[in-house]
């Protein structure tokens, strides 16, 4: 494939997490009867990520954030910031810029995003990164737009320039009509990313999902030759894993997490919930909780798998009522790319 350009890498995300961005659920925001619920479960995300890291927190209005200001300004170590952006839903991690290493420091790529395929209205969201870099809030880092459909909760890096990606969203016409051809995304990813390699994963969906497979609900890297996995996802996806190498031709060794209890929405519908949905900060692993048995299990395997850090259930039953969960909801940076001085911190 396309040689990466030198000193363009997208790290592993265990290579930072000292700054989160997140958004607050709003009222009219489609919560219909879990707003509360999933109010509650971003404050418990906010508190967790603000013990090591710090958070930007985007707010719909000055008294929502004068109220969480209030509530999470003394949690833990990390800075609280809270910012007035226009924003159609919370989940960052797709509508967010990614940080890429470029030479000596970060520079942040803003793909467009279309409502994961025209599915729900977009034009906020895909305005999001150019309102944050406007109010300077990503300290004057260099900043670029790419014109391109790109989220990323379907982009997954070891940090040495392999991605893993699901290849049903990747290429779907609906995203992106003039690029729907891998050789075509591998030379973008390599020319963007860094890209040496891309591993395409065809297997595997969950009930009630609405992004057609993002990665970050299937499989995660946990190391650059560990691979973690949703069990029970379906399509034998553990065989598709087992056909991987990595870049010294070795298999992955694969960790399986337990599936969740169905749990169904308002309406019957099922929902999306999953244990890879997992979040990085640092000395942390932050942990899908949906109030079913399987969470202790899960949290078990991940504490296993990152030695070193601790592994802490969050409440993501509300949140997954929206179909999505911790990770979803969650865009890391490394330090120094969100601007959270001049916010109230503890």
């Amino acid at each position: 494939m396309t040689e990466r350009p030198d000193g363009v890498l997208l790290p592993a995300e265990w290579d930072g997490g000292q700054g989160a961005l997140l958004a607050w659920p709003r009222t009219g925001g489609g919560w219909r009867g879990t707003l509360a619920e999933a109010r509650s479960d971003l404050e418990a995300l906010a508190s967790a990520l603000l013990a090591v890291a710090d958070v930007l927190l985007l707010v719909p209005d000055e008294e929502s954030g004068s109220r969480l200001t209030d509530r999470l300004g003394r949690d833990g170590r990390g800075g609280l910031r809270t910012a007035q952006v226009p924003y159609d839903d919370i989940w960052m991690r797709d509508t967010a810029p990614l940080a890429v290493r470029r030479g000596d420091g970060p520079a942040l790529l803003d793909f467009r995003f279309n409502g994961w395929g025209d599915k729900y209205p977009a034009d906020d969201d895909d305005r999001l990164s150019r309102s944050l870099a406007e109010q300077g809030l990503f300290n004057g880092i260099p900043f670029q737009r790419v014109e391109t459909v790109l989220e990323g909760g379907n982009v997954e890096s070891d940090g040495a320039g392999t991605l893993l990606v699901r290849s049903r969203c990747l290429l779907d016409p609906r995203r992106n009509p003039d690029l729907t051809a891998r050789e075509g995304w591998e030379a973008l990813l390599a020319a963007t990313l860094g890209a040496r390699r891309v591993l395409w994963l065809e297997r595997g969906a969950l009930p009630g999902d609405d992004t057609d497979g993002h990665i970050d609900t299937l499989a995660r890297f946990a190391a650059r030759d560990v691979l973690v996995y949703q069990d029970g996802s379906g399509d034998d996806l553990a065989s598709e894993l087992r056909a991987f190498r990595d870049p010294h031709g070795q298999p992955y060794t694969l960790l399986p997490l337990p599936l969740p209890e169905p749990l169904r929405g308002e309406d019957g519908e099922p929902l999306p919930a999953n244990y890879c949905n997992f979040v990085l900060a640092p000395g942390r692993v932050l942990v899908p909780a949906y109030g079913v048995r399987e969470d202790s299990e899960a949290r078990r395997r991940l504490a296993e798998v990152f030695v070193g850090r601790e592994a802490l259930s969050v409440p993501a039953r509300g949140l997954v009522h929206q179909y999505g969960s911790l990770h979803c909801a969650t865009m890391t940076y490394s330090r120094g790319v969100l601007s959270v001085t001049g916010g109230r911190r503890s």
